[in-house]
């Protein structure tokens, strides 16, 4: 058994410190994958939206994971489904951050191999210019299209190459990283084992048949062992677990 402490037993801010990004070195990076899911599994409510499982205390822990990390990292269709917007954190928290030696503000990375992104969409609305990263056997018309808004980054012939990805990523500091799913983006990089951790959220709630699993692909995937290295439930009966790759 596991103990499960409320806030009252185990204030917010002792829970919240458990989740520092834990040191890296020799250009390595260290890649959180943070999901939430209903008790049955799905990873979307009946809206086909993954916002509408989250719960007050889940989305204290989701800007709280944005607010350590170097860059939001997401799939295309996720960004889509979901409505992104630009990466905002308050004041305080763009202080703390630069005195961490972090930029301002989260980078945001949207992961698409087809590049099929509207330009002026919400996505392309902040102070910020987001990270495109696609392959190289993109439509050129396309790259030109979003380079108007952001920077595009092109890894890989016919597929993006996520381990190029990072390691550009890592290159130019960026070596915190959270990846927000979706479920294909997330069976693309367990595929190539590149998820050292993921948070993953259990919402009190069922939904039934027919939505998503959290991880998602069309080709067989490596089984990966993992720790469990926490497990809290708040008081509005959200659990959080946390596990890393053995």
């Amino acid at each position: 058994m596991f103990p499960l402490p409320g806030a009252a037993d185990q204030p917010w801010d002792a829970v919240l410190a458990q989740y520092d990004y834990p040191p890296v070195a020799g250009g390595r990076w260290w890649l959180r994958a943070n999901m939430v899911s209903s008790v049955d599994g799905a990873v979307t409510g009946p809206d086909g939206r993954s916002g509408s499982l989250s719960t007050p205390s889940d989305r204290v822990l989701f800007q709280h994971l944005r607010r350590l990390s170097d860059a939001v990292i997401v799939g295309a269709g996720t960004a889509r489904d979901e409505n992104y917007g630009p990466v905002t954190v308050d004041d305080a928290t763009v202080q703390v951050r630069l005195d961490r030696g972090q930029a301002a503000r989260p980078r945001l990375v949207v992961v698409s191999r087809t590049l099929s992104l509207d330009p002026g969409s919400r996505l392309f609305s902040g102070p910020d210019r987001v990270t495109v990263v696609t392959c190289r056997s993109t439509d050129w018309n396309a790259v030109e299209r979003l380079g108007q808004v952001a920077d595009v980054i092109r890894v890989g012939e016919t597929h993006v190459d996520l381990a190029e990805m990072l390691g550009q990523l890592a290159d130019q500091g960026t070596r915190e990283l959270l990846c927000e799913g979706g479920p294909s983006l997330l069976g693309d990089l367990l595929a190539d084992r590149l998820i050292d951790e993921l948070c993953w959220t259990v919402a009190p709630t069922l939904v039934g048949g027919g939505a998503h699993r959290m991880v998602e692909g069309s080709s067989p995937e490596p089984v990966v062992g993992l720790s469990l290295e926490g497990m809290v439930r708040a008081d509005d009966a959200t659990l959080f677990t946390r596990w890393r790759r053995a």
